[in-house]
């Protein structure tokens, strides 16, 4: 038999380790290569993209919501607006039953017009009072007058009283006229005294006069009449009456949605009842709850690209910041976390930060307080 004849043929059992061997190195290579680029590409995205932004789905819409509250008490009469509907600032919400209201205000302007009146007469009294000042100071100088002339009376009595009484002794005159002259002698002291007495009253009713004339200037010393404090608190309370009457018309404060609408036709609502909510979505915000790692760089006036889960991806909102809470959501709560306590754990905190919507987007794309945003922030700028 020849060589070959006595060589065992080759089996593919016998050269498969080898080649199986080379594959795995040649899979393992191309793997780590892979991986290597893929390392590499990711570093440089971070680099030169992933870096310069930061986001958070743990966002939602939010918007300073109106509470409109029963400035007046009184029973519902009527109600113009239903839940979700949609009110500019000014329009009628309900009416309360003003028939309480109406009387205050023709109570009040009655006691307006009685307050112009009296106020009026303190005027006209100051110049009546002004001329009993000068009849009194007119009876004064009467009572001089009559004083001067008693006091002549008495030296004329008082003389002829004399002398006659001297001319008696000689007989010159009879005894009754010497009393006739001591009786009008008399009689002129009396009137003497009764004239010091006028003028003594005189001066009493002037002094009373000018007290009374005090009493009233005091009432209105440095003010017209229309400025006078009587005046003014009487239609102080006629306004405050007539603010009233206008409170019994509730309108809305702002535009928006009417939401959480809570009375009903008939009920009696007192002052500071809640009554509704109204919702400005066309001034609508994003508070977005960032990781504290993730906040070194944002700054107010960055742009933020925002998407709503009730829109889809499909449509981007543009935003910016406003500005970042002063603490993080569990420092404000009802009953914040001790962090003291001796089974605490360190748990990443969150901060609210405030986003501004553009309105050109609202108005396309209304929003509702409390959905849920994806919000991505640019800190590159």
């Amino acid at each position: 038999m020849s060589d070959t004849e006595n060589t065992p043929p080759v089996t593919p059992a016998q050269t498969s380790p080898a080649k199986s061997n080379d594959r795995r190195r040649q899979l393992l290579t191309g793997l780590a290569a892979v991986v290597a680029v893929g390392v590499l590409g990711y570093g440089a995205y971070y680099m030169f993209v992933g870096s310069h932004y930061v986001s958070t789905d743990n966002a939602y819409v939010g918007a300073e919501t109106a509470q409109v509250n029963a400035l007046v008490a009184g029973p519902v009469a009527r109600i113009l607006v239903k839940e979700t509907q949609t009110v500019k600032a000014g329009d009628v919400l309900l009416v309360i039953d003003d028939a309480d209201a109406k009387i205050a205000v023709e109570s009040a302007r009655a006691a307006l017009a009685s307050a112009e009146r009296r106020v009026m007469g303190y005027y006209a009294n100051d110049k009546a009072l002004g001329g009993q000042m000068g009849a009194r100071e007119a009876d004064i100088v009467r009572a001089d007058a009559g004083i001067k002339a008693a006091e002549a009376e008495v030296n004329r009595t008082k003389f002829e009283f004399e002398r006659r009484k001297n001319l008696a002794t000689s007989g010159a005159v009879s005894q009754e006229e010497v009393v006739a002259t001591e009786s009008a002698y008399a009689a002129a002291i009396a009137n003497l005294n009764a004239a010091r007495a006028a003028r003594i009253q005189a001066q009493a009713a002037l002094a009373s006069a000018e007290g009374n004339r005090q009493t009233n200037a005091t009432l209105i010393a440095g003010v017209k009449p229309d400025e006078n404090p009587e005046i003014m608190a009487a239609r102080a309370r006629l306004a405050s009456a007539q603010l009233a009457l206008e409170r019994t018309v509730v309108r809305a404060p702002m535009a928006g949605v009417v939401t959480r609408k809570s009375v009903q036709v008939g009920q009696q609502v007192q002052m500071g009842s809640p009554l509704m909510s109204v919702v400005p979505i066309s001034q609508a915000y994003v508070d977005a709850n960032f990781k504290e790692v993730q906040l070194k760089k944002v700054q107010p006036g960055q742009e933020v690209e925002l998407t709503s889960d009730l829109y889809g991806e499909g449509v981007k909102y543009k935003g910016k910041v406003v500005g970042v809470s002063g603490g993080t959501g569990s420092a404000f709560s009802l009953i914040p976390a001790q962090n003291a306590s001796g089974n605490w754990i360190k748990v990443v905190q969150r901060l609210p930060v405030r986003i501004q919507i553009d309105e050109k987007d609202l108005k396309e794309h209304p929003l509702r307080v409390g959905l849920s945003m994806k919000a991505k922030i640019d800190v590159s700028k």
